[in-house]
């Protein structure tokens, strides 16, 4: 984003303060600064500044009508730390008005606006609504254009726009009084889906999406979340002769039990076909739509708390990747609390098992990336201040070249802050550790947040 359309911004979001009759201003202010040393680079000093605003003004003319905006910029003092080389960035991440009715939790918003249903997590240009119903029976439904995120390689990005010229979905649910709740939903991600492209190659951005979700709590011991979400498009771009996608998007299911008043234990369970998962999405350099790959994952914990102040946690995962390999992750923490919850403490311990990680190259052999993990930290608050300490360490298995010989991965984190007034809080967090990609790497962040409110005469 250019400087003028930064500053732009800021200027629209500074001016709600006007339309309100109740206004509430809050932001966050950071400044980084890290120094890398890559092995075959030079060295580097990156000293971004990045500044977050958001305003919510109320009573509009109106008890009911509000309007809601949050947006960002950031600006680099030394080297550019943007892939594309640039120096400021900014971004609008909402910007609507919202009409909340006097009856059945109703409501109406217009403007940019994100969307959070059990098909996925979308943002929107464009107007949502929702309501109650009787029987507790629910009710939503949004329409528009999708937001696109810009990447560094427009390719990454060739016909998106065309293909996903507008977005659309509804969801109905169903609260049953002491049970729980359970929806159905659907979701249209464009119309216009790839046909006779040669460039790159096809790749299909739309989805259509059914989506089922579920919260089942007849009794306080007893939880389980979850949902599944099945992709119904036809797909032009698969190659023929090729394997049949799955129509499995996502299943995503958590089950808590509490065993007695100091014994919890939880289970999960997640699939997902990337290809469906990630159709459409905004962000086509990191999740590309052509990917057939599956995954899959399952493990729980438990939670023993002996004491007041003490915790144990053990826990144990099973992933696995159809392109990567599997892994298992086991391993367990200790939490203890002293001076009433003022000082935390915590000792961690965890071992992976991943003996034959394929990688990208078909060419390249299977590596362990095996390794123990080891992490302590400790939390403290006295007063108006706060602090806090990290520390964690991988040791790998020799021998793998992708790590560059390295076989002790670390970093430690410390942490400072002050709550100056009841709106004000400044705070500052200083790392140091030394990885494959940067044998060592040294990182400061400054941050202030703040919050604001303040209401017209003769408001309410």
């Amino acid at each position: 984003m250019k400087r003028h359309t930064y500053v732009a911004l800021l200027a629209t979001l500074m001016s709600a303060s006007a339309w309100g009759q109740e206004v509430s201003l809050y932001g966050t202010t950071m400044a980084q600064m890290w120094k890398q040393e890559t092995p075959g680079f030079d060295k580097s000093t990156y000293t971004p500044a990045t500044q977050y605003l958001g305003i919510d003004a109320t009573k509009l003319g109106n008890d009911n009508l509000s309007l809601h905006l949050f947006g960002w910029g950031r600006t680099d003092l030394s080297d550019a730390s943007n892939f594309d080389g640039s120096k400021s960035s900014g971004y609008l991440n909402y910007g609507y008005l919202q009409y909340r009715f006097n009856q059945a939790n109703a409501e109406v918003k217009a403007g940019r606006f994100t969307v959070n249903q059990s098909t996925g997590f979308e943002q929107v240009d464009g107007v949502s609504v929702r309501t109650d119903l009787r029987g507790g029976f629910t009710f939503s439904a949004f329409g528009g254009k999708p937001v696109h995120y810009k990447v560094v390689d427009p390719r990454d990005q060739y016909d998106l726009d065309f293909q996903q010229d507008m977005i659309f979905g509804t969801r109905f649910g169903w609260r049953m009084p002491k049970v729980g709740e359970i929806g159905v939903s659907y979701l249209q991600d464009g119309s216009k889906a790839a046909k006779d492209l040669t460039y790159p190659m096809p790749v299909d951005y739309t989805r259509k999406q059914v989506g089922m979700d579920i919260l089942i709590a007849p009794v306080s011991i007893f939880n389980l979340t979850g949902r599944t979400v099945l992709d119904v498009a036809k797909h032009p771009d698969q190659a023929p002769g090729s394997p049949s996608r799955s129509k499995i998007a996502e299943h995503d299911y958590t089950a808590t039990v509490k065993v007695s008043d100091q014994v919890s234990v939880s289970g999960n369970f997640a699939e997902r076909n990337f290809f469906a998962y990630f159709a459409g999405t905004n962000l086509p350099s990191l999740f590309r739509q052509n990917d057939n790959d599956m995954f899959k994952g399952w493990g729980g914990s438990v939670t023993w708390n002996t004491t007041a102040s003490f915790q144990l946690v053990a826990d144990y995962r099973h992933m696995s990747r159809q392109t990567f390999g599997n892994v298992n992750r086991a391993g367990g923490e200790m939490r203890w609390s002293f001076n009433e919850k003022a000082v935390l403490l915590g000792v961690g311990a965890h071992w992976a098992n991943a003996v034959d990680t394929k990688f990208v190259d078909p060419a390249a052999p299977s590596r362990s990336l095996s390794h123990k993990e080891a992490r302590i930290w400790t939390m403290a608050t006295k007063g108006k201040f706060t602090a806090s300490l990290d520390g964690i360490l991988q040791r790998y298995e020799s021998g793998n070249p992708y790590l560059a010989g390295m076989r002790n991965v670390w970093e430690t984190v410390a942490s400072l802050g002050y709550q100056a007034t009841n709106n004000i809080k400044v705070s500052g967090d200083v790392s140091y550790g030394s990885t494959p990609i940067a044998k060592h790497e040294t990182r400061a962040l400054l941050r202030a947040e703040y919050r604001f409110g303040f209401a017209k005469k003769g408001g309410k």
